[in-house]
């Protein structure tokens, strides 16, 4: 990923907290037949190696665990983004010399894939995932909350997805590369659109 020094994020405590804000990651491997890509629900294990290892699952059919990828697989955390308006820059009525861009967070995590299954494992997985999503709800549900054997039906038709980080690169493209009037322009106008408060609560200024 292109990141210039402006935009790149280089705190593992900031990544990893980029990482939680937005837990749904395309997970990327490539093949001889070209790259596989699957949106996953995955959680990060901080306390698992130097830079910490995810964890997700997959549905036993997706082609994607039984083909034979080549190097490391790649997880793909895209955070808010919105598309970002020259009509906002105080810098237009100044010079014109404007163009629009896009605003948004990622972080791409690289590392060595395992594919397993075993009951326990997948429990364990499956567990971590719902308790992770449902902690901060009234009445949180758990995995103890369905009958066993549905339970178990359920995982005979998954496989669990281990991928220790051994690469982070993540990256902040919020205006920093604006100046102060612009940057402010930028932030009004995303709260004045409506729809994208959460980017224009990321822009300094």
């Amino acid at each position: 990923m292109y990141n210039p020094p402006a935009f790149a994020v280089a705190d593992l405590i900031e990544i990893r907290a980029m990482i939680r804000a937005c837990p749904l990651a395309n997970f990327v491997t490539a093949t001889a037949d070209g790259p596989i890509a699957t949106p996953l629900p995955m959680f990060l294990d901080e306390s698992e190696g130097e830079m910490g290892t995810l964890y997700a699952h997959l549905a036993k059919p997706n082609p994607q665990w039984k083909t034979q990828a080549f190097g490391d697989g790649l997880a793909i955390f895209m955070g808010p983004d919105a598309y970002v308006s020259p009509a906002w820059y105080a810098s237009k009525a100044e010079h014109g010399r404007v163009v629009p861009t896009w605003n948004y967070m990622t972080v791409q995590a690289r590392g060595p894939v395992e594919f397993f299954e075993g009951t326990a494992r997948l429990l364990d997985v499956v567990s971590r995932l719902t308790d992770l999503h449902e902690k901060d709800r009234a009445t949180a549900w758990s995995v103890t909350d369905a009958p066993e054997a549905y339970v178990a039906g359920q995982l005979r038709g998954i496989v669990g997805l281990r991928m220790p980080i051994t690469a982070l690169t993540a990256k902040r493209k919020m205006s920093q590369n604006r100046n102060q009037a612009d940057r402010a322009g930028v932030k009004q106008g995303l709260s004045d659109s409506g729809q994208a408060a959460d980017v224009a609560a990321l822009i300094e200024g």
